[in-house]
Order: structure tokens, then sequence, then C-alpha cells
């Protein structure tokens, strides 16, 4: 049997320049765009300069990577391939960026935190004081403050995009580290524009609060909470507090809020607590970090300045 052996010699005919880097990138941007068109805002650059990009990366690497026309946008299967190897080799650089970065005592690139719900003005004092912290030990970060959903934040820290997160401690994902910040209790109330605001909390009967129209928080929170829960009529959703408080303040609604968060309306009279402790369940907010994250020397000094400035026990 004869067995002819195919010569190995690589799609793109010399070492990969910047150049060809470059061509990747805006592929890789095209693809994920879905399309000349839609990249064109994401690149800064027309949609015929991104055809001749694309020409010559098809050129470079003698191959047919996308069709464009009439019927749209659409990926070869040699298309697909590349931009799955696309992926990885940036991620290997990425990888690789990082890990110099963290051999070094001077960080340098992008520090992220990212919030799930709006900062009052205490959590706004706490996290001025964390930024002072960072800045004064390593000015160079380009720091990234920023809020987001739950899910999203989860999925950041993860995927190593983010480098903290402050959460509700409603769940526990595998692969992240929580540490409680701060507890408070959470209220059932209402506003002065709702008929319950003139009456005592003896009048208002459970059977009451479960035909009243109420919130439900739009995620799975603690037990206590869904006990809490369970006994009245969830008929609106509202994760952030804000947005709950409107729709608490249009009189249409009752629902849960942390008493910071409504100090000023209870002092003006615009709202009122029902049922007191007995309607109230805990509110934890964590600082929350990827076990074995890429960029740890980042994550340490994160967990230095929240210990410093919320008088936190360092994790052994």
């Amino acid at each position: 049997m004869t067995v002819k052996l195919m010569s190995k010699q690589s799609i793109i005919p010399k070492a990969v320049t910047e150049y060809d880097l470059r061509l990747l990138r805006i592929f890789r941007t095209v693809v994920e765009n879905g399309g000349f068109a839609a990249a064109e805002a994401e690149l800064g650059v027309t949609r015929s300069t991104i055809s001749v990009h694309m020409s010559n990366l098809e050129s470079r690497m003698k191959l047919k990577l996308c069709s464009r026309g009439r019927g749209g946008f659409a990926l070869t299967e040699a298309g697909q391939a590349v931009y799955h190897a696309c992926i990885e080799l940036f991620d290997s650089l990425n990888d690789f960026s990082m890990f110099v970065n963290n051999l070094g005592e001077e960080l340098i690139g992008e520090l992220v935190i990212l919030c799930a719900d709006q900062l009052d003005h205490t959590m706004q004092q706490k996290l001025a004081q964390v930024v002072a912290y960072i800045h004064a030990r390593q000015p160079q970060l380009h720091l990234i403050l920023d809020g987001e959903a739950l899910h999203h934040i989860e999925k950041s820290l993860l995927q190593d995009k983010a480098h903290v997160g402050l959460l509700p401690s409603y769940q526990q994902v595998e692969g992240l580290h929580y540490r409680t910040l701060f507890s408070e209790p959470i209220y059932l109330c209402c506003s002065a524009q709702h008929p319950y605001f003139k009456l005592s909390d003896a009048q208002i009967s459970a059977e009451m609060l479960s035909k009243t129209a109420s919130i439900h928080p739009g995620v799975d929170i603690d037990p206590d909470g869904r006990e809490q829960l369970k006994r009245l009529n969830l008929s609106a959703k509202a994760y952030q507090f804000d947005t709950r408080k409107t729709l608490i303040l249009s009189g249409c609604y009752i629902g849960y809020l942390p008493l910071s968060y409504i100090q000023q309306e209870l002092e003006a009279g615009q709202m009122k607590i029902i049922h007191g402790d007995a309607a109230s369940y805990p509110f934890n907010l964590s600082m929350v970090y990827k076990h074995s994250a890429r960029e740890t020397a980042k994550v340490e000094l994160l967990m230095a300045a929240f210990n410093e400035v919320f008088g936190l026990d360092m994790p052994s």
C-alpha cells in the first residue's frame, strides 16, 4: 500500500504579523456583529473599507471565509473554523498579557468592579474610599466601576471579564466566592397614596395582604424572603430598588425595600412600613470574586481595599 503524505503548510504563508492580527480582529468584529454594515459603528470605518480588509484577509489565508450579498452575511465552513481559532488566539494573547502583568509589582490594565444595585449615599461613600485606597497604591490602573444585571456580573466574573462584583447574597454560584460586606433588614412598605397607609398593622390582616397587589424582587431571594413573599399577591416585578420604589410610590402596590432606601420618605410621611420586623427579612450585600481568577494580584488588591474600608477579615 502506498500512503501519500500531504505537506503541512500554513494557510498564512508566513509568520503571523501585526497586520494579520489586525485583519483577524476586524474579521472577528464583523462575525460578532453579523455583517459588514452592523460592524461599521464599532470599527469606525466604512463598509467598503471593511470589505477591502476582508478581501485582504481571504487573499492572505487563501480561503473563502464568508459570503456577502443579497442573501446577507454568512460564514463558510472555513470561516467558522477560522472564527473559533480567532477566539482561542486572542484569549491566549490576553492570558499571556495578564500572566506577564502579574509578574511585576506594578499592575497595569483595567480593574473592573460591577454593581448589581444602584448605590445609596452610604455605599457611594464607602466605594469612594475603596477607589481612593486603590488609586493611592496603583494609580496607573484604569478603573471601571459600573452597574450591570446580576446574571451578567456572575458571567463576567466567571469569564475573567470583571474582578469583583457587588451582589445581593440570594444565591451562590459554583466557582465564585462570596464575602458579606453588610446586612440590613428589608421591610414591607406602602406609600401615602395606598389604602393601607391610614390603617394600623392590626387592621391589615394576612388575608388582606394575600389579595393586595405586590411586587416581586425579580430574583430567587433567600429562604426567609421567600416565605414572606408567599403571603403576597405578586402582580408586578422590579429588581432595582429605585424602580421598585417608583412602583410603591404610585400607590398601586406594596413591596419590600431596605430601610436605607426609604428613610427619607418615612421621615417625610410619604411611605410607611407594614407589620415591622414580623414582615421583614435580611438583605445581605456581598463582594464576589472568582476562585483562581486569572489576575489574582488585582483581586487581592481589591480584597485588601474592601477589608480596609468595610473592616473585613482577609480570607486565609
